[in-house]
Order: C-alpha cells, then structure tokens, then sequence
C-alpha cells in the first residue's frame, strides 16, 4: 500500500508498505482523506520537537471498515464510514488517575510520537473508533483538528457572559471561534490574514481585528469598553501572540494556551500577578469534545470551506514546501487517497 513518509526536514517520500491484517481487537481502514495538521508542517520544517524521523504523519481521519478482528463487537460493520480518536493514554500517571486522559504524560498522538495513518490502509484498536452518521467523507476529517479549539473552550470556562479573543484563526482557532458563539459569548477574532479573518466571521466571531493594525489595543479596548477581553485564546504559539494574550487580558482573566511555541518566550510575569491571572494549557481533546464537534457538524453543513485544497500523496511534499513559504494561504491540506 501507498504511504506518505517524512524522512527527514523538507524531505517527503512515498513508500510502499504491506497490508496487514487487523489483530483480535483492532479494525482495518480504508482511508479516503487524512487532514495535514500544522504539527505535521512543523515536522516537515524540522521545528517539531517531540517527533523522530523518518515519520509517517497524519491523525486527522476519514475512513471506512474493510476488516475486523476476531474480538471486535458486530456493531463494527463492514464499510460503516468513522474517524478516529488519534490519542492514547496510559492510565496511570497523575492526568490519567484525574480522569483527564487526553494530557497523558505518555500520549502518544498519531504522526508524532508514533507512525499515522497516511496510508491507504490503517489498523487501529477499535475502542479508538468513532461513528458519525450524516458527516461526509470530508467532514470526518475535519473532526479531530476541531477538537482541540472546541477542548480549549473547555478549559476556559467560557459562557455567554464573556468576551473571548481568540488569537490566531487557523483550524485551532476556528474550533475555539465556533464552540464560543455556541456559548453565546461576544468573540473577537484576531489574525494578520483577512482571509481568515473572513473565514473566522462567518463561522460565528462577533468582532475581528487584524494584528498588523497599529491601533490593535485601541480597537480592543473600545470593543471591551475599557476591560479587555474575558478569556484569551492562544492559538498561533509564537512570541507576539503568547505577549498579546498576557498583555491584554482582562484583570482577572483567562488565558488558554494551545499553541507550542518554537521558543521560549519572555513575558511580563508581574501582569501574572497584578491581573491575578488564571493562565491554563489546553492539550489535544477528549471524548465529549469529540461528540460536541460531531453534534455541530451534523446540525451545521458549512464546515467544508475549511478545506483549502485537497491533494494527491504525490503532491504532499510541493503542498508542504508551498505550505511553509505561504502560512496564511492554508486553512486546511487534505489529501485523498
């Protein structure tokens, strides 16, 4: 079978693998599309730091049974169209034992940590699977990297009193724009593209600001009379973005920080104090963020214009390369198989 392999940085190749059979509890998949997460760009570009090469990316899922092992349960049928769950957990470090599984210290993500499944073909434990009646085969794809903005949401406490900012409008940000206007909450929208910022209005944001504007605080203030935003949503992870968020969150507010930043950062730590700051992480996603995307997706049928292109395997490493030259033309690489 046909998969995509990053060697090395800048350096993607087709390889050709077997086609093994599922083991007791795992399904086999046929993938039909697999999203390229900004993750699997940083691995492409040699700034990812938690990957070893060569590796086979690819987490963001699509696909439909061919084949199940001797112990999966019958409800597991034969060309029933799911996603996955690209995640583990081991159950017992200090997360895991509070339950909150999806920041395992020893997760292994699909395409990071371990080889993904941009492949034609994939096993996986069947426990990792999920059906989603209703999505196309695009939409179901689109699920995973949804998650992470609408887990961070979560993890803000946000409700329709607050103001939310959220910095940086890529898929991450779109997930986080989406599940705050379904709280009910005002979001502004910040990006240094206007076609995202676009995208970002359409999807819900009340307000969007452009970053490069030299009268930014300004702006946020008169939308905050004076306040600042509520909750700050960090979903860019560079130096500007994570000083943005510190800086201009309200006086006791919420900062939630998903993106990883190439490098450390300085920041004013005496606002941490002054503001009496909650400053919370935000890690992958878990099962009830899954079903909330799931569940919004079905009632809401726009989501496909997050895909900005989908393309061959062949063409991976000329989209990557493109993709790194030109990060605020990519909302979504899809490649279908």
């Amino acid at each position: 079978m046909k998969t995509i392999s990053i060697k090395s940085p800048g350096i993607v190749a087709i390889t050709t693998k077997e086609i093994t059979a599922p083991k007791h509890f795992e399904v086999t998949l046929k993938l039909n599309y697999v999203g390229i997460c900004g993750s699997d760009l940083s691995t492409y570009m040699g700034k990812n730091p938690l990957i070893s090469y060569p590796r086979v990316p690819g987490h963001e899922i699509s696909g439909e049974i061919t084949a199940v092992g001797d112990d999966v349960p019958e409800t597991y049928k034969l060309g029933k169209k799911v996603t996955v769950i690209p995640y583990t957990s081991c159950g017992n470090c200090a997360s895991c034992k509070r339950g909150r599984t999806n920041a395992c210290k020893y997760n292994e993500t699909l395409g990071i940590q371990r080889d993904g499944a941009m492949s034609e073909f994939f096993n996986i434990p069947y426990q990792k699977i999920l059906f989603a009646d209703g999505l196309t085969d695009k939409e179901l794809a689109l699920v995973e990297p949804l998650t992470v903005g609408f887990h961070a949401i979560d993890r803000g406490n946000v409700t329709d009193s607050d103001s939310v900012m959220v910095l940086g409008c890529g898929m991450i940000g779109a997930g986080a724009i989406i599940r705050s206007a379904l709280r009910g909450a005002k979001v502004i929208a910040v990006d240094i593209d206007e076609r995202k910022l676009e995208t970002a209005k359409s999807l819900g944001a009340t307000h969007t600001l452009n970053a490069l504007d030299l009268i930014f605080s300004e702006k946020l203030e008169k939308l905050t009379h004076n306040l600042g935003p509520d909750v700050v949503i960090e979903a860019a992870g560079n130096t500007n973005t994570y000083q943005t968020a510190i800086k201009e969150v309200a006086f006791t507010g919420r900062v939630v920080c998903i993106g990883y930043a190439g490098k450390d950062i300085s920041l004013a730590t005496k606002l941490f104090v002054q503001k009496e700051l909650d400053i919370r992480g935000s890690r992958n996603a878990t099962m009830t963020d899954f079903e909330a995307v799931i569940t919004y997706m079905q009632n809401n049928k726009g989501t496909e214009k997050l895909i900005t292109k989908i393309i061959t395997p062949e063409e991976a490493n000329d989209a990557l390369e493109y993709w790194s030259r030109n990060p605020g033309e990519i909302m979504k690489l899809m490649v279908k198989f």
